[in-house]
């Protein structure tokens, strides 16, 4: 009933209403309370006060199966609370990993070249047989569909090292589906929450194209 589904609305909501220890690996990429705006003057929902919406990682860390992993997208500027939501939920920090870009997004006091993220564990997740490195290459996404798109690229290999086939993929801030999209094309099951009604048609979208692809080049 909760699998291969985009669920519209919002998340601290929903993810109260799933079932416990029924999700294999949650990807996710939260706003980080910075207000940001694009070039095209593209916003992200939510993206204001982060201590109003970082109370789901309590319920995500219900819905997790045992000993899994949760990989979570954060603002450096909001690190604090981040780190207090995670450890209020119960997520052990196990690893970092750093994507490096060859271009500059922004500049301030530095050049923002990099993107990041923290492996989080529930309870003691088995060791991959072959561990990615902390460092990965960036891939543009162009932000064709949302304003801080994550590149499907950039996600797989993620998926394959911490889940299995027919496992459960969950991105409570699914944004573009990028996530969702990857798990598919991966062999595994996906469950997203997105707020806005526009992006979930795009997900819908994205799934059905990348299904069309696969079924056409199998």
């Amino acid at each position: 009933m909760f699998t291969n589904r985009i669920l519209q609305g919002d998340c601290t909501r929903i993810v109260q209403l799933l079932p416990s220890s029924t999700v294999d690996l949650v990807i996710t990429d939260p706003p980080y309370g910075v207000s940001y705006r694009d070039r095209e003057g593209r916003t992200v929902a939510n993206d204001d006060c982060v201590e109003r919406i970082l109370g789901v990682f309590d319920h995500v860390y219900r819905i997790m199966r045992p000993d899994t992993l949760c990989v979570s997208f954060y603002g450096w500027q909001a690190i604090d609370a981040f780190f207090a939501a995670w450890r209020t939920a119960g997520f052990r920090p196990v690893g970092h990993v750093v994507w490096t870009k060859n271009y500059t997004s922004r500049s301030r006091y530095l050049h923002y070249r990099h993107e990041q993220a923290y492996l989080l564990a529930k309870g003691r997740p088995p060791l991959p047989q072959r561990p990615l490195d902390d460092i990965q290459p960036w891939v543009y996404s162009h932000n064709r569909w949302h304003p801080t798109e994550k590149a499907v690229q950039i996600l797989r290999p993620l998926i394959a090292t911490f889940s299995t086939r027919g496992g459960v993929v969950f991105d409570p801030f699914a944004g573009s589906g990028s996530t969702l999209v990857a798990a598919a094309s991966l062999g595994r099951r996906y469950l997203g929450v997105e707020l806005d009604p526009q992006l979930c048609a795009t997900i819908q979208t994205r799934l059905a194209c990348s299904s069309e692809w696969r079924v056409a080049n199998a």
